[in-house]
């Protein structure tokens, strides 16, 4: 990959601290994981059905949020290891439209088909 050591570091500060959102967002949430009481006493059906669909969609949030960390984690890893802009699968270079489309590209288009 034809980038700077200035591009890839302010890449990876960028990459550092969308991984620190994550992690502050994912802490601010937890809550919305919990399980939901199934005491009807206190919480009417309704309210119930809508508590564990605001749950099972704070789940899915949370598994979306811990895959795009494990991927920024990754390319943090390949900058580090000087190995960043280069297919996982192959060893060619990824093309650049491709990683400034999304900078936690692993492989290049024809390894990813």
């Amino acid at each position: 990959m034809n980038s700077t050591t200035a591009d890839l570091t302010a890449l990876r500060a960028a990459l550092v601290e969308r991984l620190k959102d994550l992690r502050e967002t994912s802490e601010s949430t937890a809550d919305n994981r919990r399980p939901v009481e199934l005491d009807q006493t206190s919480v009417g059906r309704v309210s119930r059905i809508d508590a564990m669909q605001v749950q099972a969609i704070a789940v899915a949030s949370e598994q979306r949020r811990h895959d795009e960390a494990r991927r920024i984690e990754a390319a943090i890893k390949r900058i580090d290891e000087g190995e960043y802009g280069y297919c996982t699968a192959c060893g060619e270079e990824i093309a650049e439209k491709r990683i400034e489309a999304d900078p936690t590209v692993a492989t290049c288009i024809r390894c990813a088909a």
